[in-house]
């Protein structure tokens, strides 16, 4: 089930949020991940955020902001089952577009993103890691 982010759900995407993010960008030294984390809690309410439930535990979630994905994560233990691609297809529902950010060592999300329809519009440096990133972007 998906649904709107409710306040008490902070905690919980968070766990994710960190877990993900050093799992997925081990190119990346975790305290880079460990130090944004009080930044990234106080702002993720500012976003539209939805939450993937399955037996009454979040496991996954997609925060935008606009037509911007600033992520998906999902528990690494319930990858690969089509969690990103509902979290994904909830956010297409009132879009006609869509674009975000992807780093190019990311090859698992930069592939995750193309079968969902996104194709690489441009390339630059994240000044915060030093890593080149791709922009992607989806067009109904």
């Amino acid at each position: 089930m998906i649904r709107k982010f409710e306040e008490n759900d902070i905690n919980d995407i968070m766990q994710i949020w960190r877990n993900e993010n050093i799992k997925a960008h081990k190119f990346i030294p975790k305290e880079y991940w460990e130090s944004n984390y009080n930044f990234v809690k106080e702002s993720l309410p500012n976003a539209e955020i939805y939450v993937y439930i399955s037996k009454g535990k979040i496991i996954g979630f997609v925060g935008l902001n606009n037509n911007y994905i600033e992520g998906i994560f999902v528990d690494t233990n319930k990858q690969y089952n089509g969690i990103g691609t509902s979290l994904l297809n909830k956010v297409k529902e009132n879009r006609n577009n869509l674009t975000l950010s992807v780093y190019k060592k990311n090859i698992n999300a930069i592939n995750f993103y193309k079968k969902n329809g996104f194709i690489i519009t441009s390339e630059n440096i994240d000044k915060d890691t030093d890593e080149i990133e791709y922009t992607m972007a989806w067009n109904k």
